[in-house]
């Protein structure tokens, strides 16, 4: 069991940049689009389909993955009997960056979902961004920045 909380802890670390990097490119992208405002004002768009429709995809999906593995190390973890986040700042940040996860994927397939509408990029750069920005709170800067499948 120790072999496969390692795995899937070093995945969750190695999806963490997947995740942000995602992020930063859906923000970019969103903030970018030179179709909205044509959207915006009910002109026809001059491509049928957004170009920020990718990334956004791409950072939802990333967002998902990460955490399906994350709620898969809490499951091991309790199973086992282990504690999740000892090194943590407080008792309560397990709590805190798993309820964060899971809204940040709640809001991220929000953006999605607004991007396939035909949203304007702003629009959907709200929702991006309302999902990216807790993330980097949450996310336990005091371990490896990259985990090569050891404790670490």
């Amino acid at each position: 069991m120790a072999s496969l909380y390692l795995i899937l802890l070093t995945l969750h670390n190695w999806t963490r940049w997947a995740v942000l990097l995602a992020g930063v490119w859906a923000l970019v992208a969103t903030l970018t689009d030179r179709a909205g405002a044509h959207r915006a004002s009910g002109e026809a768009a001059p491509a049928p389909r957004p170009a920020f429709r990718g990334p956004v995809a791409a950072f939802m999906g990333s967002l998902h993955l990460q955490v399906l593995l994350g709620l898969a190390l809490f499951a091991l973890a309790g199973m086992n009997g282990a504690g999740v986040f000892g090194d943590g700042p407080r008792s309560s940040f397990q709590w805190e960056h798993l309820a964060i996860g899971l809204l940040s994927a709640v809001l991220a397939t929000l953006g999605n979902r607004a991007a396939k509408s035909g949203a304007a990029g702003r629009n959907v750069a709200v929702w991006v961004a309302l999902a990216w920005l807790p993330l980097l709170v949450m996310i336990p800067w005091w371990r490896p920045l990259l985990r090569l499948f050891g404790p670490g």
